[in-house]
């Protein structure tokens, strides 16, 4: 795991000043990259390749980065892992590849020519000169962001894995065009002044995260997941007129789309599998292979452990493999109703793993809040942010890559809205409007406290109650089919133009129902608009940033390509059975795993922010909601803050996503000045 970053200079620049710009762009991305650092200037051209390094494979100097090709035509600087190197360097070998120019000769014993060390930076590269980027995209298994300069083309390429693991931020600003894999390298540039982007603003009300392609400033974008991005000399003085979405072909600048999961849901929906053994045995033996790939390293490694149905599959699946305890790493709260550690630690027992569970107290988790502006670079209101950046902070002490369950719910049908959504749309859809609206408002009525003391009356076995009543009741509020209501239930707030001033709504994938895939279930659907939008805009940036802020690098078995593919052959009627979700990562883990460890409610990965905005966060949040302070800074409109913060305090609404997400903008904007 890394960082890169890079300029590309409209105006003939200094080697002397081309080189302390890239200093300075990469003292800004040690943390992702502590054990070396490089740079490489082409003095004819006026660009910058810069590269940070967190030495994972080939620990010698043989994996240096910028890396340049056997031929001297291609640089490359590369943020992630390929799990398939040595497959791949094998079929280079079998073409008589040469070796890259850069980096010492190795002197230790077992290299072999044509091959300088055994990094898959090297193996990428030849496989760029050999094959082609794209081609070489294609055949790579892994995550990624890559930057390759063509120096006989005089092209600069940028590519993104396929599900959007590893970011990279790019665009325009004063000088030339940018790139890195964090918005703080970007501010480094010098003469950085561009404005915040207030649609983007409003689009991160709404979702909590920025989507992709914006981000929160103005001309800087994120590449889209499975995307490259080409472009010349010309393109960088020729800045796009709106948001770059693939495909684009403008002067200068090329954006396609060379990995597309639209075509993988819908090729995978025209030809389901129709055992569901043999389902389920392809899939346990397809994660295997994953995470067997993925467990390479010339590191420490081990693995998140929560005690829920993914990270506990993973889990299994490792120890099953391993010669010796897997390492695992748990976190606990003292309040009850968000402490998983139990279900965790029972389960570490069981599969025999070396597991480390780390308590925290309040006090502790709230240390953690004023880092998390400079930790996230842009507003980032996900607030399972601090518990996330608390368990990488305690496995970094052990190991250097840990694996991770994310992406099972996405794939398999985890997620609570899958498993009721349907349902409840299927039950409320005949009501006339009024009625359907008049229902709302009774649900809303009623105060979340209430909700869950009548829930706990009628015994439903549903972790936090009233919240998920009130969330429901507010997307149905205004919604005419059930694509509407999932749109309101990923909004919160549902319309950010009325607070933030001078916005005007972005157009994202949910409101361009023409470029969805054909699928017939709802729950499909869902699955697929999640995993374009939520999972990389929330779920991979939040693991990412806490991850590389200390120096951990994580991985995902559930994200190679290969077991996405297969998920999606996989009816719904595979996934969702009973209205269980993930049913068959549970059929695999039962295996190994008792049944009773694993059925509970599902509960996510979550701290009391509620309470914490009542009692110890109070004084915090009053400052910066300050009506006087908002109407000052100019960006915010106070009124519906205000009025949301009043419902909070007084328990007749629990708004604390929505205020979160204000919060972390206003200690965001704060931080930057």
């Amino acid at each position: 795991m890394c960082g890169v970053a890079g300029v590309f200079f409209r105006t003939a620049t200094s080697v002397d000043t081309t080189v302390r710009i890239a200093g300075h762009m990469a003292s800004a991305l040690v943390h992702r990259g502590p054990d070396d650092g490089g740079q490489w200037i082409d003095r004819d051209v006026g660009i910058a390749l810069i590269h940070r390094r967190l030495s994972i494979l080939d620990l010698s100097p043989t994996g240096h980065q910028p890396m340049v090709s056997a031929s001297g035509r291609f640089v490359l600087v590369f943020n992630g892992e390929i799990y398939n190197h040595l497959e791949l360097r094998k079929e280079l070998e079998r073409e008589g590849v040469q070796a890259p120019l850069s980096g010492p000769l190795p002197e230790e014993e077992g290299v072999y020519a044509p091959w300088r060390g055994h990094s898959d930076t090297e193996t990428l590269l030849a496989a760029c000169e050999r094959w082609g980027l794209e081609e070489t995209l294609r055949r790579a298994v892994g995550m990624f962001a890559i930057a390759l300069w063509d120096r006989a083309e005089r092209q600069l390429h940028l590519a993104r894995d396929r599900l959007g693991e590893k970011p990279l931020y790019y665009g325009w600003c004063r000088g030339g065009f940018v790139f890195a894999s964090e918005l703080k390298a970007l501010r480094r540039f010098p003469g950085f002044d561009n404005p915040v982007d207030r649609n983007a603003l409003a689009a991160y009300l709404r979702f909590l995260y920025v989507p992709e392609p914006w981000s929160i400033y103005q001309g800087i974008y994120k590449l889209e997941p499975g995307c490259r991005l080409t472009l010349t000399g010309e393109g960088v003085t020729n800045l796009p007129s709106a948001p770059p979405h693939a495909p684009m072909d403008a002067r200068g600048l090329l954006l396609r789309r060379w990995w597309s999961l639209h075509r993988v849901t819908e090729a995978g929906n025209a030809a389901p599998l129709g055992d569901e053994v043999a389902a389920v045995s392809a899939l346990e033996e397809r994660l295997r292979e994953s995470i067997r790939l993925q467990s390479v390293a010339d590191v420490p490694l081990g693995a998140f452990l929560s005690g829920g149905v993914d990270s506990s599959t993973i889990v299994a699946l490792m120890q099953s493999e391993a010669v010796a305890p897997v390492r695992t790493f748990t976190i606990g709260f003292e309040d009850a109703a968000y402490d998983e550690a139990i279900y965790a630690r029972a389960i570490a027992h069981h599969l025999g793993t070396d597991h480390t569970e780390l308590s925290v107290t309040p006090h502790e988790t709230l240390d953690v809040i004023p880092q998390l502006p400079r930790i996230y670079d842009e507003p980032f209101a996900d607030s399972s942010q601090i518990p996330t950046l608390l368990v990488c902070r305690q496995a970094r002490r052990h190991v250097t890559v840990a694996l991770s369950g994310d992406a099972g719910d996405e794939l398999f049908g985890g997620y609570n809205r899958y498993l009721w959504v349907q349902r409840i749309w299927t039950k409320l859809a005949w009501m006339p409007w009024p009625v359907r609206q008049a229902a709302v408002r009774l649900i809303l009525s009623r105060s979340v406290d209430r909700w869950d003391t009548l829930g706990a009356w009628l015994k439903i076995r549903v972790n936090l109650l009233g919240d998920k009543a009130h969330k429901l009741a507010e997307g149905l509020s205004g919604v005419h089919d059930l694509d509407d209501l999932y749109h309101n239930l990923v909004s919160e707030w549902k319309q950010p133009m009325t607070v933030v001033l001078g916005a005007r709504e972005v157009s994202t994938l949910l409101a361009h129902r023409d470029e969805w895939p054909v699928l017939r279930e709802p729950e499909h659907r869902m699955m697929y608009l999640d995993a374009m939008t939520y999972l990389p805009g929330d779920i991979l940036c939040k693991v990412d940033r806490a991850a590389m802020a200390v120096s951990l690098e994580t991985r995902a078995p559930f994200l190679d390509h290969r077991v996405v593919e297969l998920a999606w052959r996989m009816p719904l009627a595979m996934k969702i059975c009973g209205g269980v979700g993930k049913w068959p990562l549970r059929r695999i883990l039962y295996k190994y795993v008792p049944r009773e460890l694993i059925e509970r409610p599902k509960q996510g990965f979550g701290i009391p922010l509620a309470e914490w905005l009542r009692g110890p966060l109070r004084d915090w949040a009053e400052d910066l909601l300050d009506e006087r302070r908002l109407n000052d800074e100019g960006f915010l409109n106070p009124v519906p803050i205000r009025r949301y913060w009043r419902e909070h305090l007084g328990r007749r609404r629990n708004r604390q996503h929505a205020l979160w997400a204000v919060l972390m903008f206003q200690a965001w904007l704060e931080a930057r000045t």
